[in-house]
């Protein structure tokens, strides 16, 4: 890995842990319906997010050419590429390395789905993000899902360790995937991954203590980390969340204990 490449990742993973806890606003196009409030009021959210300085926020480029001045070089960022759903409904790469470059990210993400017909097609964009990278050293992170036969997203252990060898196999930095459910199951496929991986927050749990008790699993599994959407801007105490996110992964706190750090315990965000 060449030094270009070293400075970025080490920015991202730049907490003596060397766990990453991040936070994603990109998921507008994967709804398909509307916006939710946590991404409809962007300024808000943003400035809520990085007062509890999360180890980095994953957005697309208008937000980031928009939005994120006053936080520019404070916090690292990583520019979001893809619009795509798993029903590929939409199939579209909306930046290149090159925007991650002149926006001054500090990692290009790329999205894809497996498993299914159109499978191929996303390894191959996530190779061509790879190559076209490569020339900046610019480090790809890849958020990688496997799906049923009926286009939801798989969540078992086999298909999940087939997403991860995907990404890995065209090069990618760092691989973002779902948690499986099972902690040896995923311990063994974080010990099969060659490059780190960090989950994925997952769509919106029944309270904020089962996302963060999920997120203790994939700490206890090895993972190095996750990038936490709905189960932080989907819930009012936006700030307090994060910093209880930070206490799992930095600190390994579990559930309980996140929140009564975060001042959450009790709070109708924790049964949220």
């Amino acid at each position: 890995m060449n030094t270009g490449k070293l400075v970025r990742l080490n920015r991202i993973f730049s907490h003596p842990s060397k766990q990453l806890c991040s936070v994603a606003v990109d998921h507008f196009m994967g709804y398909g319906q509307g916006l939710p409030s946590g991404l409809r009021h962007i300024g808000a959210t943003l400035a809520a997010v990085a007062a509890a300085q999360p180890d980095a926020v994953t957005m697309h480029k208008g937000i980031a050419a928009s939005a994120w001045g006053p936080y520019a070089g404070r916090i690292p960022f990583i520019l979001q590429s893809s619009a795509i759903r798993p029903d590929d409904s939409a199939q579209e790469q909306v930046a290149d390395p090159t925007d991650a470059v002149r926006l001054g990210a500090d990692a290009f993400a790329v999205a894809a789905f497996v498993r299914g017909p159109s499978e191929g097609h996303y390894v191959r964009v996530v190779a061509d993000c790879v190559r076209q990278a490569a020339a900046f050293e610019m480090p790809v992170i890849c958020h990688i899902y496997p799906r049923n036969g009926d286009g939801t997203i798989s969540f078992a252990p086999e298909d999940i360790a087939w997403a991860v060898r995907c990404a890995v196999e065209v090069g990618v930095d760092v691989v973002k995937t779902p948690y499986c459910g099972e902690v040896a199951a995923y311990a063994q496929i974080i010990d099969d991954c060659p490059v780190p991986l960090v989950a994925a927050g997952g769509p919106q749990a029944a309270s904020l203590h089962a996302a963060l008790d999920m997120i203790a699993q994939v700490i206890r599994a090895g993972g190095r980390g996750a990038t936490i959407g709905r189960n932080i801007w989907g819930i009012d105490k936006i700030t307090a969340a994060v910093q209880a996110f930070k206490a799992v992964i930095h600190d390994g706190k579990n559930a309980d204990e996140a929140l009564r750090l975060a001042g959450l315990a009790g709070s109708p965000d924790e049964k949220r």
